[in-house]
């Protein structure tokens, strides 16, 4: 069965860094397309960044240059290194994984992503 777990959110002022972590298992997730989303209240979920089996990452334009997806094989987790966080990133943050080919075709679309993890809340105060 696979369960991905998320941990790392919290409250942190504008300007500051965060890393999410998400645990995988269940599966060999690293044969697999992983990536982070988020979501506020209201909004539909919006893709932040997607890595692909050969650790090729996409990334959102609103965070493209802030933002760092990785992940340590040894462990099955993968991470999301946060910095420079604006207010505009406060929202629930989810980990997924996909078929590898989703990574290709369509890396930051939420609906081709199979499983999720519970999600993980960070808040960026002004």
């Amino acid at each position: 069965q696979v369960q991905l777990v998320e941990s790392g959110g919290g409250s942190v002022q504008a300007g500051g860094s965060l890393r999410l972590s998400c645990v995988a298992s269940g599966y060999t997730y690293r044969n697999y397309c992983m990536g982070w989303f988020r979501q506020v209240p209201g909004k539909a979920r919006e893709g932040v960044a997607t890595l692909d089996s050969h650790d090729r990452a996409t990334y959102g334009d609103s965070v493209k240059g802030r933002f760092t997806i990785s992940r340590d094989n040894a462990k099955n987790t993968l991470y999301l290194q946060m910095d420079r966080l604006k207010p505009e990133d406060t929202a629930m943050y989810y980990c997924a994984s996909a078929d590898a080919w989703v990574c290709f075709r369509s890396p930051l679309q939420p609906a081709d992503f199979s499983y999720w993890g519970q999600g993980t809340q960070v808040t960026v105060s002004s």
